[in-house]
């Protein structure tokens, strides 16, 4: 990777967290139904079918295009309860700013966004709620797009097809979802089956918000808000370098995904989009 593209203070951070990228693999539950998301490991025919063969369709751009815009919905849905979520952050941040007391369902609903982010709350306060913040904030459609693409072979992968799991999402327990055929003796995880396109793209977007492992990744993220920019597949990709053991080298590749897949990824109605 050109360390030209990124500072040399965030290679530095990416470094450190190093340790933590195995985290990739670990399955935040829902708060509202903490059971929904894994399957069985038997095979179900009914959950293959709700994945389409991207395999059979020979033209390579509308094989492209097929995947995309198969997933996007989930995405978009998902970002869309991530920006509701962050739009009452911001407004019990401005009554606090204000000395106005917080209303009991206010608290409720902060404690269930934080119990989901995966943050401990000590306090109701100002810094507490920046430190939400920089959990509940949007995941760049066009970066999910393409990692999902690179993670599934764009939705030929087994994973894919029999478990909805677009994003290479291990479990722990027995059963709890597809052994790997490729799996090292001494190994025990499984990678994870889901129920429906939401609960794997919910599951990895909570993931990259909620786990150490991406602690870079939400910097990256909180240094574009402070600049007053949108966050960006471009530059928060690189936060991206614990997902793979490959690092940078999973990096440079989907940066030139990307890049070579621009044309797919732009909805009809987006003028200038931002990757």
């Amino acid at each position: 990777m050109k360390t030209g593209k990124v500072g040399l203070l965030t290679l530095a951070i990416g470094v450190a967290i190093s340790g933590f990228f195995a985290a990739k693999i670990m399955i935040i539950p829902s708060q509202d139904n903490p059971v929904s998301l894994l399957g069985k490991l038997i095979k179900n025919n009914e959950r293959e079918s709700k994945v389409p063969q991207f395999n059979d369709i020979k033209d390579v751009k509308q094989k492209k295009l097929a995947f995309f815009t198969f997933l996007k919905p989930a995405v978009k849905h998902q970002n869309a309860i991530i920006a509701g979520e962050r739009q009452f952050l911001i407004s019990l941040k401005l009554h606090l700013e204000k000395a106005i007391s917080l209303t009991h369902a206010d608290e409720f609903r902060l404690q269930q966004i934080a119990d989901k982010y995966q943050y401990s709350t000590r306090r109701i306060d100002v810094e507490t709620i920046n430190k939400l913040l920089n959990r509940v904030d949007l995941i760049p459609e066009h970066m999910v797009l393409i990692q999902a693409a690179n993670e599934t072979g764009w939705g030929s992968s087994r994973f894919a097809r029999e478990g909805l799991n677009f994003f290479g999402q291990w479990c722990f327990q027995k059963g709890c979802g597809l052994v790997p055929q490729s799996r090292s003796d001494g190994l025990s995880h499984e990678v994870a089956v889901f129920n429906t396109v939401e609960d794997s793209v919910a599951s990895y977007m909570r993931n990259l918000n909620s786990n150490a492992a991406y602690s870079l990744f939400r910097s990256i993220r909180a240094d574009m808000r402070a600049e007053g920019q949108e966050p960006s597949a471009a530059r928060l990709v690189y936060g991206l370098v614990n997902y793979s053991e490959r690092q940078e080298a999973y990096i440079d590749e989907l940066l030139e995904m990307l890049r070579q897949n621009q044309p797919y990824l732009v909805d009809k109605n987006e003028t200038n989009p931002a990757v």
